[in-house]
C-alpha cells in the first residue's frame, strides 16, 4: 500500500507523525528516508510523541541510537548518516532491537536497506521550494491504515 501525504508546515508535519506513532504496534520498524532538511528529524519527533515520550527528542547522528522509554512502548532511534558500511550496524545490536519490544525508527534507513526488514514501514521525505521552503510530500509505503 502506498499513500502520500502534503505538508505545509513543520507543525502539520509533526502532528501526522505524532498520529501515526499513537497507532504504532510493538516490533514496529519505521525508515525515514530522504535529503538533508526534508523533515525526518521532525517527523521522528512527533512520532515519538504519539508514543507518549515526554523525553526531548534529537538525531542521534553521533551516538547512532537513541532509546526512549518513557512512553507506551520503547522507541529505537537510529540515525546511520555516518555510517560507512553496513557491517559497522552489527555492533549497534541493531538485529536485537528491530525484533524487540519497542518500535525501530530509522533516519537515513535507505543507507542499510538490505538489513531492513522485508515488513518495515518505508516514509520517503520530499522537499520542492517551488512549492514553497516549508512543503514536504510525505509517501508511506508498505503500510497496513
Amino acid at each position: 500500500m502506498k499513500k502520500t501525504f502534503e505538508s505545509m508546515t513543520e507543525k502539520t508535519t509533526y502532528d501526522y507523525a505524532s498520529a501515526m506513532g499513537a497507532k504504532a504496534k510493538p516490533g514496529d520498524v519505521i525508515a525515514l528516508t530522504g535529503e538533508l532538511g526534508a523533515g525526518k528529524t521532525v517527523f521522528a519527533k512527533g512520532f515519538a510523541k504519539g508514543l507518549g515520550v515526554s523525553e526531548v527528542v534529537s538525531s542521534p547522528t553521533f551516538t547512532l541510537v537513541q532509546i526512549y522509554d518513557d512512553g507506551r512502548l520503547p522507541l529505537y532511534h537510529f540515525d546511520v548518516y555516518r555510517i560507512g558500511d553496513e557491517s559497522e550496524m552489527e555492533e549497534t545490536g541493531f538485529e536485537d532491537y528491530i525484533h524487540g519490544e519497542g518500535v525501530t525508527l530509522v533516519e537515513w534507513a535507505d543507507r542499510i536497506q538490505t538489513l531492513m526488514p522485508a515488513d518495515t514501514i518505508w516514509i520517503r521525505m520530499y522537499k520542492d521550494p517551488e512549492v514553497d521552503d516549508d512543503y514536504r510530500r510525505i509517501v508511506i509505503e508498505d503500510t497496513v491504515d
